[in-house]
């Protein structure tokens, strides 16, 4: 960890907690800080809370007083969650108190450098390929972020032969300062989260500023098929490193004749992929060359590659049982999810789906499903579904109670080498806490057939 005495006697508020407001405090405390903390839930209800008093840090419970703001805070670190609209955030603009995210505490401190993944579908598996291949290649990587431990915890422990790399939100890079990953990564860009920017261009903008501190000497690895990702590409002072499904690139990621290339170089024939799935090869090529870049050999892509099944609730397999084969891709919480993964699949699918209602219809939806051996609908959004099916021509369309009933109706349903799928196209919170709760559910329900 770098010394860092740019925090030392200044007086931080620390809004929200969570585990990166209990890091950003813990780790600002530390560095010399007065810090005070500010989170909405009830000191007695808040063991975080009561931990970070302990340590001697001020703790303010139970609401957001607007008037704290008048206290000469000289900075705030906000938890990512926590909307730029929100009353206290506009406050402390209005009052010219700069904001960061709790990353941006991570990388002043780290020693290691970042390889910093972003984008609006694809991260999660695209920053674990990019882990799996540096550990198999020996290159020390560290893992953080929303897939891992929060950044600062990393960037502590850290050392300059480390590579710390991190799955980054829209949310987080809206509060970075100095960040500058040595490698970005921009995987796609489509809509996504407007009930926290509100806009569209506010949105990418807020995507483009994982390069938006980079300089030549970086690389900035970004999806060729996309005119928005493009976009910020242009306006990027990085290296360019593209990645391309559709056409044959001399320099950076593709595929031709079968073979996946980076910068010309053969790397695997594509049939070597286990993952399945066209918007998984995209996540593929920027892995791979992320890896390149870091100086990872071919053999240990090709192993990751080879063996890599994918990552838990994301278009992951659970196993085959009674010749159909199980999938959990309950991270699909919107339809373009659903779409990438019934377009994964040439055999017959019988598909779990449903959730929380956002008010959205489910039409996108229609050209997928005309490959549907059976729908099996469940929670809120259950009638809009069955609507869609029925335009399909779907014939076999089940309501059940939840995700548990659905497993083995399913097993009914289906005759072996089909695909018996949960992708629900919406979030989880109707009925379950998160989507790895429900994700797990069906991943037990499976495994009692």
């Amino acid at each position: 960890m770098k010394q860092n005495t740019k925090y030392q006697h200044k007086k931080i508020l620390v809004l929200g907690l969570a585990k990166s407001g209990v890091s950003a405090a813990t780790l600002l405390h530390k560095l010399g800080a007065f810090v005070t903390i500010n989170d909405l839930k009830p000191f007695s209800e808040n063991p975080e809370a009561q931990g970070l008093l302990e340590q001697g840090i001020t703790v303010i419970c139970g609401d957001h007083p607007i008037d704290l703001l008048d206290e000469g805070f000289e900075l705030v670190v906000k938890n990512p969650g926590i909307p730029y609209h929100n009353p206290m955030v506009k406050r402390a603009i209005e009052k010219g108190i700069p904001i960061i995210t709790e990353v941006e505490l991570a990388y002043e401190i780290s020693e290691a450098p970042f390889i910093g993944i972003t984008g609006t579908n694809g991260k999660t598996t695209t920053t674990t390929l990019i882990f799996e291949m540096l550990e198999k290649g020996s290159k020390m990587p560290m893992i953080a972020g929303n897939i891992g431990t929060v950044a600062s915890d990393v960037a502590q422990m850290a050392e300059g032969h480390n590579q710390i790399v991190i799955e980054l939100s829209s949310f987080q890079l809206m509060g970075i300062d100095t960040f500058r990953p040595k490698i970005a990564v921009l995987t796609n860009l489509y809509d996504a989260h407007l009930d926290y920017h509100r806009t569209r261009p506010e949105y990418f903008e807020a995507k483009s500023y994982i390069t938006k501190n980079q300089t030549v000497d970086d690389y900035f690895i970004v999806n060729y098929e996309q005119e928005e990702v493009m976009n910020i590409a242009r306006l990027s002072q990085a290296t360019i490193v593209p990645f391309s499904t559709k056409q044959f690139l001399e320099t950076g990621a593709s595929v031709k004749d079968g073979w996946v290339y980076f910068n010309g170089e053969p790397i695997l024939e594509r049939s070597q992929i286990v993952l399945p799935g066209d918007h998984n090869l995209e996540n593929i090529l920027s892995a791979i060359a992320a890896a390149k870049l870091t100086g990872v050999e071919n053999r240990a892509i090709h192993y990751v590659l080879s063996t890599f099944t994918g990552v838990k609730h994301r278009l992951q397999y659970i196993g085959d049982k009674h010749g159909r084969k199980f999938y959990n891709d309950s991270k699909a919480t919107n339809i373009l999810a659903t779409q990438n993964a019934l377009n994964a699949f040439r055999q017959p699918v019988v598909l779990l789906a449903g959730g929380l209602d956002r008010g959205n219809e489910f039409d996108e939806l229609l050209p997928a499903f005309k490959q549907i051996k059976a729908l099996i609908t469940f929670g809120q959004t259950a009638e809009k579904l069955e609507r869609v099916g029925k335009q399909a021509g779907i014939k076999t369309i089940i309501r059940v109670d939840n995700v548990e009933k659905a497993v083995p109706v399913a097993l009914d349903l289906s005759e072996a080498d089909d695909i018996i799928l949960l992708s629900p196209a919406c979030a989880s919170w109707d009925q379950y806490k998160t989507f790895e709760v429900r994700g797990d559910i069906f991943i037990n329900a499976v495994h009692k057939l």
